[in-house]
């Protein structure tokens, strides 16, 4: 367990604070969508109200160690000044003499959101010189930026561990218990619904949940590795040939117990070419023409998934089931959505993470009706995977005894 915001005095301290600003822009440059800054604005706060100085550090988009007016963070700072009631202040710069200036003057209860830190190369390279001019804009260390934890950045765990306070923030906090008490006793049956388009991005998740859950429900463009895993025909389907052995092999793990675990479509969306204008038609799996291409599950396979989710007392859902983004291919993934917010209804534990099973439920105006929703796509499958955050594990544990004071 991590310390966080409430563990350390920040009366007439700088905090600086490490968020995930990396929000959609509009056609026109404006915040087409400001979750991500709502979902940081109780640290904030907290920090302002209790007399610290905040010093808010982000990237946006990928400028690849280069400026670009496009991907400024000026923009957040605006959106960010109409959300919360403490004075917000934006510099043009991550490091140099105007950032320390404007650092010095800051007073308690004020914000100042930094320069997009991927405009460095120092950043993303974790530059032990970069993560040093941006260490010594603070007396305390705050990582709230969840969806970042897992990349070793110059912001994220080469300046924390320049710190001797270094703690989580509030939303940080939320997703490691929700998302660690999924790796803990839960609620059972406990159900993973896993789609997207490669089997190559979610094959260690599928390993390690396979002996914590008692299903997984798999969708999109993965299951059609599986399919050809198991000697089916797909057509011109999405195939990573590369993972057809390790597929083989979870199939037949699957089929050892007494149930079996992980559950596939039994019938399909397909279509000539992925376009919204083509022709489409229902097959039965291994059916799959040989010129034609899965996009979607069918109602076969929603109706036998829908049962499984019904039954679950605790559901853990990450990727469409499959090419959401065209409107015609898109009705499987939000059948699923659908059964998973009528679990929650019923009482079940629900917990959603990736950017397009967040979009479905966005879209439906139900991201409200699932028990959690996950700001770190990447981030929440690593921590799945059983693998090692490098920006949660520089911060301090609960049972370390650290004295409140300045590291300099």
């Amino acid at each position: 367990m991590k310390k966080t915001l409430r563990d350390v005095d920040l009366n007439e301290r700088k905090v600086l604070m490490r968020v995930d600003f990396n929000v959609p822009l509009s056609r026109d440059g404006d915040v087409a969508d400001d979750t991500r800054i709502r979902a940081t604005l109780p640290s904030i706060q907290y920090a302002a109200d209790n007399g610290a100085a905040v010093v808010l550090m982000s990237h946006l988009g990928r400028p690849k160690g280069k400026r670009n007016r496009s991907l400024s963070l000026k923009v957040v700072a605006y959106r960010l000044a109409e959300l919360i009631s403490n004075p917000v202040k934006f510099v043009d710069d991550c490091v140099g003499p105007e950032v320390d200036e404007k650092i010095r003057s800051l007073a308690p209860g004020e914000v100042l959101l930094l320069e997009n830190v991927r405009f460095y190369e120092g950043e993303t390279a974790n530059d032990p010189a970069f993560a040093q001019k941006l260490a010594s804009h603070g007396d305390i260390y705050v990582n709230d930026a969840f969806g970042t934890a897992h990349r070793a950045h110059a912001s994220t765990a080469g300046a924390p561990a320049l710190f001797d306070i270094k703690v989580a923030g509030f939303l940080m906090e939320k997703e490691l218990r929700v998302l660690g008490g999924l790796l803990a006793e839960v609620r059972r049956p406990f159900v993973a619904v896993l789609g997207g388009a490669k089997v190559s991005s979610k094959i260690g998740l599928i390993k390690n949940l396979l002996n914590r859950v008692d299903r997984i429900i798999i969708g999109g463009g993965m299951a059609y590795t599986f399919f050809k895993a198991a000697g089916l025909e797909i057509g011109q389907s999405l195939l990573d040939e590369n993972f057809l052995p390790l597929c083989r092999e979870l199939l037949e793990i699957s089929s050892r117990g007494k149930e079996k675990q992980i559950f596939l479509p039994v019938d399909s969306v397909v279509v000539r070419e992925v376009s919204v204008s083509s022709e489409l038609k229902v097959v039965s799996t291994g059916d799959i023409p040989e010129d034609w291409i899965g996009v979607d599950i069918a109602d076969k396979s929603v109706d036998i998934f829908r049962r499984e989710i019904l039954r679950a007392k605790t559901i853990f859902w990450n990727g469409p089931m499959g090419v959401f983004e065209i409107p015609p291919f898109a009705s499987g993934t939000k059948q699923i959505a659908r059964a998973l917010v009528e679990a929650t209804e019923k009482g079940a534990t629900s917990v959603v993470g990736g950017g397009d099973s967040v979009a479905a439920l966005n879209q439906l105006h139900l991201a409200d009706k699932v028990t959690h929703l996950s700001t770190g796509g990447g981030a929440s499958l690593e921590l799945l995977e059983g693998k090692k955050l490098p920006g949660v594990e520089v911060l301090d544990d609960v049972n370390v005894s650290q004295p409140v004071n300045d590291k300099r």
